[in-house]
């Protein structure tokens, strides 16, 4: 059985949430799923000790309609690249007509998706549960994990220094919009708040765009000797040392997600995106603004995330 899964949205974000819906369809015809997926997905660190799934194909669209698999040419070069692998099925995650006629040209009889043009409001979960549920009668728990072989974690705990005695806390600064970073001041509150009650470690985890950048810095600026900045390493040579930690508090940002795919109870900080982009999952702890009641698109509240409200969140879950 040759199995095909197709998740054409873009970040790391959107391909932690799609894979427990990727491996309960492996498990059910004990196969492995080849994926395709937007470079920026990241998907080869994710799923890099994932047994259940082989092979990438990287889908070649972009923002600028010049990619290798947009347009007319590009339609017909994705069906060349798709059709060799003579797959028997394909779950289709989303709800476009081009990509089930590319798996059509392509020679796939058994082809799965979300109904036809009904992206608008689609709930990212609802619609991955019901295609899975109407089409194989399996209903998924919406908890992502991400594999990392234990062997790699105890390398990174001798490399980092990794002591019981501290509280080793992941610190998720950055974010792929400005609305969804949490300014520095915030954090280093938090920060200062956990020294008074215990002894602590903190991992910077960002990008390396220059507004990330300039936040790390001032966090480093307070608390250098106690930071451990992670902006210039791979996903996958971070993902053990979140595994490591204890706990994350992140902005809803790719270190989100990651953290709580590796099992670490995450507090995100939600101030401009939808909620379930928080919440998801049983790892998860959405920390909302001051005065807002729900947190979607437009609602700008960064400059609303309370520092003592992430503190007393942490030290329920920490303790």
């Amino acid at each position: 059985m040759k199995i095909l899964a197709i998740q054409n949205r873009m970040g790391i974000g959107d391909m932690v949430i799609f894979l427990p819906y990727i491996e309960a369809v492996a498990k059910k015809y004990n196969s492995q799923v080849t994926l395709l997926v937007k470079e920026n997905s990241k998907a080869e660190h994710l799923i890099k000790d994932n047994k259940y799934i082989n092979e990438i194909i990287i889908l070649k669209r972009d923002q600028t309609k010049k990619g290798f698999h947009d347009g007319l040419n590009g339609f017909f070069r994705l069906v060349s690249d798709i059709k060799k692998y003579q797959f028997d099925k394909v779950l289709i995650f989303n709800s476009s007509l081009r990509y089930k006629l590319v798996c059509k040209f392509a020679g796939i009889n058994n082809i799965y998706q979300y109904p036809l043009f009904k992206k608008k409001n689609q709930h990212i979960i609802e619609a991955a549960n019901k295609l899975l549920k109407n089409n194989f009668n399996l209903e998924i728990k919406s908890d992502p994990v991400i594999d990392v072989k234990d062997e790699n974690v105890q390398k990174i705990k001798l490399k980092f220094n990794f002591s019981d005695e501290v509280k080793n806390i992941l610190l998720g600064i950055g974010g792929s919009g400005p609305t969804k970073r949490i300014p520095p001041k915030v954090f280093i509150e938090f920060m200062n708040l956990c020294l008074k009650n215990f002894k602590c470690r903190f991992f910077l985890a960002t990008g390396n765009k220059s507004e990330e950048i300039e936040i790390m810095n001032e966090i480093l600026s307070y608390h250098k000797n106690l930071c451990t900045p992670l902006n210039e390493l791979s996903i996958s040579e971070t993902l053990p040392i979140i595994k490591n930690c204890n706990i994350a508090i992140c902005n809803d940002s790719s270190f989100s997600h990651l953290s709580a795919g590796l099992g670490k109870q995450t507090i995100v900080l939600m101030s401009d995106t939808p909620q379930i982009y928080g919440s998801y999952s049983s790892k998860m702890h959405p920390l909302i603004p001051d005065g807002v009641e729900k947190v979607t698109h437009g609602t700008e509240g960064k400059e609303r995330i309370n520092p003592l409200k992430i503190f007393e969140k942490f030290q329920n879950l920490i303790s």
